[in-house]
């Protein structure tokens, strides 16, 4: 005999099938979707722009570890050819020093050519002349020392170590990073503030449903479960949108600093900012801003219900209670 077929669920006349306690349009909606995905994307750029300015912060400071500078200048019954290579002896002669090197007459009139012009004679202007001396990063000299002998040697000359110049720029650079925390603060704020405003909403429009059911035995829990898992993927799903959208931002602007590079600007754009190009520390950060977004948005929904509930369950203990 041929097996029995199941018998089909017979669905009574009258009865609906079970709607869900948060309906898919009244949460998931392109609008919340859209908010986050903004909030998002300005906390991603906020994270690419804080590691854009952390990796310039650590290549200045790489810079100042590397190269010191001897400037002589012109002065009367001086042999400038003569004190610039007693300059580049008692450098090179330093412990910690790797290499000094002198500055020629044609290095320099390429350096002053774009603020005097071409066809410049050095003779003709009190034009400080230039050594460049090469540092030992993992043992440097003694600047203080070696700024005294110089200076003893050849009265005419100093010595420039750059730090007071580029420690105004590392100040700068931290600055810019504690003002980029404190942007993505007030992003994230903005961001929980929203999903408070939308969570209030969607229960209010479900407060018949979701009053009945708590009356009726359904814990704080369940009901906080069912309001999370909807805006925990409308969260995730924004945060995506956002982080993609910075993500093709970065791209775009490593692309264009890349084909930009030869020219005077874009020159001056790298020695300042490197090449544009985020590191894998910012691609986790947007990756981290994105499951960040997520979380947030569920923790706030959660808290936020449940914080709806024992309100109700406060008003229905004390009926006078006027809100």
């Amino acid at each position: 005999m041929p097996a029995a077929k199941p018998a089909r669920t017979q669905r009574l006349p009258g009865l609906r099938p079970l709607a869900p306690v948060v309906p898919k349009a009244g949460v998931a909606s392109q609008a919340l979707i859209l908010v986050i995905a903004i909030m998002s994307f300005l906390a991603c750029v906020t994270v690419g722009a804080v590691s854009l300015v952390n990796k310039s912060a650590a290549s200045w400071q790489s810079q100042i570890a590397r190269e010191a500078t001897i400037q002589i200048r012109p002065a009367d019954n001086m042999d400038m050819e003569t004190a610039l290579e007693d300059a580049r002896t008692i450098a090179a002669s330093f412990p910690g020093v790797r290499e000094a090197r002198i500055i020629s007459r044609k290095e320099t009139v390429a350096l002053l050519e774009p603020w005097l012009g071409s066809g410049l004679g050095l003779d003709e202007l009190p034009v400080p002349r230039l050594v460049v001396v090469t540092i030992d990063e993992a043992s440097p000299p003694d600047f203080i020392e070696l700024r005294s002998v110089i200076r003893e040697a050849i009265p005419a000359a100093s010595l420039d170590d750059h730090r007071a110049w580029v420690d105004r720029l590392v100040d700068m650079a931290r600055t810019m990073t504690l003002i980029g925390v404190s942007v993505l603060g007030l992003v994230l704020a903005a961001l929980v503030l929203t999903v408070i405003f939308a969570t209030r909403g969607a229960m209010a429009g479900n407060h018949q449903i979701i009053e009945v059911l708590h009356f009726i035995g359904a814990e704080a829990g369940y009901i906080a479960r069912q309001f999370q898992t909807r805006f925990l993927f409308s969260g995730i799903w924004g945060g995506v949108a956002g982080g993609g959208a910075a993500t093709l931002v970065f791209l775009a602007v490593s692309w264009w600093s890349a084909r930009n590079i030869i020219t005077p600007e874009g020159e001056q754009a790298s020695a300042f900012f490197g090449d544009f190009a985020i590191g894998a520390g910012a691609y986790g950060g947007v990756v981290a801003v994105i499951v960040l977004v997520g979380v947030l948005t569920a923790l706030t929904t959660r808290m936020t219900v449940l914080a709806t509930l024992n309100d109700i369950d406060e008003r229905r203990a004390d009926p006078g209670r006027i809100d």
